[in-house]
């Protein structure tokens, strides 16, 4: 028999990356910070971005630098428009990718809008000991994202493994 595990609170921050929206009618935003306080996790931080890829890897730097962040949630700015530079901003950050999550949230995105998930450039990783999950800008994708995957990958009782009690082994 197996011990069971005890939940670990991570401290998360939130980034919301428009050239529309205000922190007013940032509905993925408040979703994601609703949803990882609910979850028993705590929001480190948030803000919101123009979609410029220097502003964006400057705050992202901020946050993986700071050794008391554990988590980044990204969303917006991850499409194929002119002005989408997510992916371009924050991929040269990671330390490592991790391939699996862009796969299952389009596996798990198509369910829902069928071929339009080709769009997302979803994706994920790790920089400094930090996670970051970059999802689309909506808040339907926000949603699928964070109940279908990052909440119980963040969940350190979720078995037979997750992310959250990878967290003092990831500097190794």
């Amino acid at each position: 028999m197996t011990a069971e595990r005890d939940f670990i609170p991570l401290r998360l921050c939130v980034l919301t990356v428009s050239d529309t929206r205000t922190l007013a009618e940032d509905t993925s935003g408040d979703y994601l910070a609703a949803a990882l306080a609910d979850a028993g996790h705590a929001l480190a931080d948030r803000a919101l971005l123009r979609d410029d890829r220097y502003q964006l890897r400057a705050k992202v730097s901020q946050w993986i630098a700071d050794e008391r962040i554990d988590g980044i949630l990204v969303t917006g700015g991850t499409g194929f428009t002119g002005r989408d530079s997510t992916p371009e901003a924050l991929l040269p950050l990671l330390d490592k990718e991790m391939p699996g999550f862009g796969e299952l949230f389009r596996a798990l995105s198509f369910e829902e809008i069928g071929t339009s998930t080709l769009q997302s450039r979803a994706f994920a990783g790790l920089a400094n000991g930090t996670f970051l999950f970059a999802l689309p800008g909506s808040t339907s994708a926000c949603r699928t994202a964070w109940e279908k995957i990052i909440r119980a990958q963040l969940d350190a009782r979720t078995r037979p493994c997750n992310l959250a009690t990878l967290r003092p082994r990831l500097k190794e």
